[in-house]
């Protein structure tokens, strides 16, 4: 059984309810997934942290168990705005005003928004395998747009991409994680499962596309103002990455477009991965994980 002896529990917030799992003693650490996960994307590392952080594992708003709220006209319900204030919500219904915060792929754009429209509540930021969607959008190029195309085909009006993912709900699970050589050896078969059981569901589906529509509307102008008025993300981060991923292959490095996001950066580094980074390299992970936040 994967993560043996973490506590799981519902948290209603403004917003969502959203599943929440909690594990070992010390400094609060909340650690959020990618897509199309759910907290058992931690699982290979969570409880090694735990030794040493109060861990907290969450469903994004849309992903895993949570609650997917309804869609509107300006896809605000999924925009990493919400998606931050839930996350904020569920720390402070737990106690603590103040966290480390870890996140990967969508989860580490939710901490990207979290520090700048709650920079009092991050301690520290870990950052892992994502290029701010705001210089993508803005830098789109060939390579990038071929290997990213689900952030084209997501966006697509309701419900063309909807009926098409949720026509074989499986296949289009295994093929998009389905990335390297390694194929789906590094998933925990427990874990893979889990995410496909949450991937058969039409409101996962619809959930994960509304969240890609924000990102290349309500939240690419946020982040446009953000940008133009000079906002950074501020308290210590770490950026992480995969080194053989997409991320990995940016050109210039992932360090070096963060310059012009984040004022504060403790580090910028690779694990030798793709881009599922706690899965396919755990131990790396999580070394560079521990060195980052017990330095805080």
């Amino acid at each position: 059984m994967l993560l043996e002896g973490f506590k799981r529990q519902d948290i209603q917030t403004k917003g969502a309810r959203i599943v929440t799992v909690t594990g070992g003693s010390g400094p609060p650490l909340l650690m959020m997934h990618g897509n199309p996960f759910n907290h058992l994307n931690w699982a290979k590392v969570a409880p090694t942290l735990a030794k040493e952080f109060t861990v907290v594992l969450t469903d994004l708003r849309g992903y895993g168990d949570s609650e997917k709220p309804p869609s509107t006209e300006d896809h605000s319900s999924y925009s990493f705005r919400a998606m931050a204030q839930d996350q904020v919500e569920v720390m402070a219904a737990l106690g603590y005003d103040k966290f480390f915060v870890a996140g990967h792929d969508r989860g580490a754009r939710v901490l990207h928004r979290m520090c700048l429209d709650h920079p009092e509540k991050v301690l520290r930021a870990a950052i892992m395998d994502i290029i701010p969607q705001h210089h993508l959008y803005n830098n789109i190029v060939f390579d990038w747009a071929k290997f990213s195309w689900h952030w084209f085909f997501n966006i697509q009006p309701s419900p063309m991409p909807e009926k098409m993912m949720g026509a074989d709900p499986d296949w289009f699970i295994e093929k998009k994680l389905a990335k390297t050589k390694q194929g789906l050896s590094f998933f925990e078969p427990e874990a893979l499962e889990s995410y496909k059981r949450c991937f058969r569901n039409p409101e996962t589906i619809r959930a994960i596309c509304e969240d890609y529509r924000a990102a290349a509307s309500f939240d690419l102008e946020m982040d446009t103002k953000d940008f133009e008025a000079g906002r950074k993300v501020d308290c210590p981060s770490l950026i992480l990455w995969g080194a053989s991923g997409g991320v990995g292959r940016t050109k210039p490095s992932p360090g070096e477009v963060w310059k012009k996001y984040a004022s504060n950066i403790v580090a910028a580094k690779t694990v030798p991965s793709g881009h599922y980074l706690s899965e396919e390299a755990p131990v790396e992970t999580i070394a560079a994980l521990r060195e980052f936040f017990t330095a805080g």
